[in-house]
């Protein structure tokens, strides 16, 4: 899977627009997209076809980022599922950068997360499901 971008914008009208725009001028299309905002503060998390080119908008227009591998699990669809993921990393210490939903089969839910420690949060995250 393509890296995972974690970039801080304005929480203000035109923002994702024109993040896109930049992105879709150089050809490099939106594969995944989540975001939010809060006061004056929003994020956007995304991955693209084009790591690199993405890479290099985002320096270009001074954008505060973090990138990092996509590490994909699934948990249970269900309460609690999401809740024992993020506590077995936040127990080995891991921080979350930021996740995206990729989909929902059955009674699992699919997830790309990005962190600050892949090498500590890959064990966790692929063990099966009825092991965590």
């Amino acid at each position: 899977m393509a890296r995972q971008f974690v970039v801080q914008v304005n929480n203000e009208p035109g923002s994702l627009a024109i993040l896109a725009e930049a992105i879709a001028a150089k050809g490099v299309d939106l594969r995944a997209i989540g975001g939010g905002g809060i006061g004056d503060s929003g994020h956007m998390i995304f991955t693209t076809s084009d790591d690199d080119a993405t890479r290099a908008i985002l320096t270009e227009r001074g954008y505060a980022f973090a990138e990092g591998e996509s590490l994909l699990v699934e948990v249970d669809d269900r309460p609690g599922g999401m809740a024992r993921i993020a506590r077995e990393l936040s127990d080995a210490g891991v921080n979350i950068q930021g996740h995206l939903f990729i989909g929902r089969w059955g009674d699992r839910a699919s997830f790309a997360f990005v962190v600050d420690d892949p090498e500590k949060a890959r064990p966790i995250l692929e063990r099966p499901a009825e092991r965590r």
